[in-house]
């Protein structure tokens, strides 16, 4: 097939259409009835004297409606005003609508499409989407009833972290139901919905049964061919994704072009064996595609890659060329028509872009890249040797890899800087390895699973080559994962504030962690709990574009304000740790204490730069004080900012430290004063705000 890009590509004009109707609903709402009003006599005109301008602005005009018919009057909008903002006691029933998804703590999560809300009593039909939690194992399609807590989504606590309510909302979910007890709720009935999504979802499980048998042994590798083949990445742990993520191959675990190609591939394969004719074969083909796109959960990349197949397959039916580039603009026409908010996700962005920058640039990218081993046009091929030819072989393939590597890199840099906070420069190289090996394993896969209903042993074969083929993918990408600058975090583009110094407090519950940046160094403020550093800390700290911090300082030996301090240190280096050396209980302090090889003791009277412009003071505890409880010997410190501005850091200190400090002859007059809380007790006393006068 040859996928050149002509000029003519009059399904590229069309999605752009649509998308700029799609940007205009977003910012711009206009009532629809008269939208509607307008598309109608446009389609008039448009009929008596045709308009390729006209046509376009059809488009436009109708995505434009779409869209705006999915910011407004929507059920779950007005489910989110049935219930307001306050949490209610509901009981809904519904169909399980999405892959439910099981966490360590035994509770499920998945989107309830219901059917019936029941409320103060009364019950009334529903046909929104709410997010449920369930202390049960449901599966998709089943029909429920529960009973349990609704409430809104809540936002993210913290900047630079995964947003779910505004992901939800783009799905027009607002509210979500939390079931407490796994009585409260029942399954109504089992193996109910789209025939075709339930059918996808048994032919998913019995894949992920086949594909991985003989390998229990091997979490890791299951987790990998899982996600590979299946796009099943809820079950790969995050130590496992993230050298994929720091290399540019995270791509491997999302369903997509590569995956569909093999799936296409192999099966015109057996349409040829069975002396199928072209026309016939495209037309099995095409809806066995759709069905590997829904057993992969319908993610956006698998079903732009096979709708481009459809449309390129779709060709044989007309004997006109393959048109690439208008067969992505048809497959975004389509998404887009079912649901233009896919426009706004971070998966329909990178797969269009990749393939579009694929489709335009890597040609002339190849191009350039073969004319340092071009031969002389004049020289007969006779006479070239056969080494040469053999070498010119390798190099075509190296460059074509270099090629497609460096067009996809290009086209994604800036959406993976928006959304991952990431460069990787190191995905040259790596995709140029690793994507030929998983290429490997997809095929292996897939005959392990063509042969595995006729030849359990046979598919033990393929599943143990597929064994070594993973390892070898990690043992690539941990390789490029260690490279030098191989990969950087970068904050996102924004205008300078112009302040000379940011302090930002996290929102840690009962934990602690303040980031502070001045003159371009970094100091954090207690590193939270393991799990809390793990889930916000670590991804507030890649937002802005962390690599390594200057500065560590450990407030006291409380696990919530220290326990994130281990991983932490490994991941982020502090060039300066600076610890409270007051003797403490806390088994998590002794063990980092062990780790630390290099560490300052900060204590009262000690100061230490910050930054050019920044000073920090010690102000308590002094040097062996004793109290029975950590938070009150826990660190206070005096920020002098360009010599006038002041913080003043409290961590979690309650009245015996405000009294101690009050004793003191120390100015503790501040502008800004941070402080935490005891669990129990009292702390910002009168007398210590009236001294502080923040």
């Amino acid at each position: 097939m040859n996928f050149a890009v002509p000029r003519r590509q009059p399904l590229t004009g069309v999605a752009l259409s649509a998308l700029t109707g799609i940007l205009l609903a977003e910012f711009f709402p206009f009532p629809v009835p008269l939208l509607g009003a307008a598309i109608a006599l446009g389609a008039i005109v448009s009929l008596a004297r045709p308009s390729l301008w006209l046509t376009h602005l059809l488009v436009a005009a109708f995505y434009f409606a779409l869209h705006q018919a999915q910011l407004h009057d929507t059920p779950g909008r007005e489910l989110r005003a049935r219930l307001g903002d306050r949490a209610r006691v509901v009981t809904v029933s519904g169909m399980v609508a999405s892959e439910p998804k099981h966490s360590p703590n035994d509770y499920t999560t998945f989107l309830l499409r219901l059917n019936a809300l029941e409320l103060d009593g009364r019950s009334e039909p529903c046909a929104a989407i709410m997010q449920a939690r369930w202390r049960a194992t449901p599966r998709l399609g089943d029909e429920i009833r529960l009973t349990g807590i609704a409430e809104p989504i809540a936002p993210p606590r913290n900047p630079g972290v995964f947003d779910p309510r505004a992901y939800l909302a783009r799905q027009d979910v607002f509210q979500s139901v939390f079931v407490r007890y796994p009585e409260n709720g029942i399954i109504l009935r089992a193996g109910g919905g789209n025939p075709v999504v339930r059918w996808a979802a048994r032919a998913r499980d019995w894949m992920r049964t086949n594909l991985t048998r003989g390998l229990e042994d091997s979490p890791e590798v299951t987790a990998l061919i899982n996600g590979m083949a299946l796009g099943v990445r809820h079950e790969s742990p995050d130590d496992i994704e993230e050298p994929f993520q720091l290399t540019g191959t995270l791509h491997l675990f999302a369903v997509a072009g590569l995956h569909v190609g093999i799936v296409a591939q192999l099966l015109w394969i057996v349409a040829s064996l069975l002396r199928l004719s072209r026309p016939v074969a495209a037309a099995l083909i095409i809806p066995c595609l759709f069905f590997y796109s829904a057993t992969t959960g319908l993610h956006v990349s698998s079903l732009r890659a096979a709708t481009m197949a459809a449309f390129l397959l779709g060709g044989i039916f007309f004997d006109r060329p393959v048109l690439a580039l208008n067969s992505l603009g048809g497959a975004a026409v389509v998404i887009l028509g079912f649901d233009p908010n896919q426009l706004f996700s971070a998966g329909f962005q990178l797969s269009f872009a990749v393939v579009a920058a694929i489709l335009l640039w890597q040609n002339r990218i190849f191009t350039l890249l073969l004319r340092p081993a071009r031969t002389d046009p004049f020289l007969p091929r006779s006479l070239v040797s056969r080494a040469r030819r053999f070498g010119e072989g390798i190099y075509r393939l190296v460059a074509g890899g270099i090629s497609v590597s460096a067009a996809a890199w290009v086209g994604s840099i800036l959406l993976i800087i928006w959304y991952f906070y990431l460069i990787t420069p190191v995905s040259l190289l790596a995709n140029l390895t690793v994507v030929p090996v998983a290429f490997c394993v997809l095929a292996v896969g897939l005959m392990s699973l063509v042969v595995a209903p006729f030849s359990s042993a046979l598919a033990l074969v393929f599943n143990n080559a597929n064994w070594s083929l993973a390892q070898l993918i990690f043992a690539l990408v941990d390789f490029f994962a260690q490279i030098p600058t191989g990969h950087a975090y970068v904050e996102r583009p924004r205008w300078p504030s112009g302040a000379r110094v940011e302090i930002t407090v996290l929102d840690a519950g009962a934990g602690a962690a303040q980031h502070l940046r001045a003159g371009g160094r970094d100091w954090l403020f207690d590193a939270w709990s393991v799990r809390d550093y793990e889930r916000f800390l670590r991804e507030y700290l890649h937002s802005r574009g962390i690599d390594r911090l200057d500065g560590l300082v450990l407030s006291h030996g409380d696990s919530l304000h220290l326990g994130g301090a281990g991983p932490l240190l490994d991941e982020f280096q502090p060039r300066r740790v600076l610890d409270n050396g007051a003797p403490n209980r806390s088994s998590v302090h002794r063990a980092l204490v062990v780790r630390l090889k290099e560490r300052e003791i900060a204590a009262q009277g000690r100061e230490f730069t910050i930054s050019r412009n920044v000073t920090a003071r010690v102000l308590f505890p002094p040097a062996g004080l004793k109290t029975k409880a950590a938070d009150d010997q826990a660190l206070v410190v005096q920020l002098l900012i360009a010599g006038k501005y002041r913080v003043l850091l409290v961590s979690d200190c309650g009245l015996e430290t405000e009294r101690a400090l009050l004793a003191q002859p120390n100015d503790l007059r501040s502008d800004i004063l941070i402080k935490g809380q005891h669990h129990t007790g009292a702390s910002g006393s009168a007398e210590f705000l009236d001294a502080v006068r923040p």
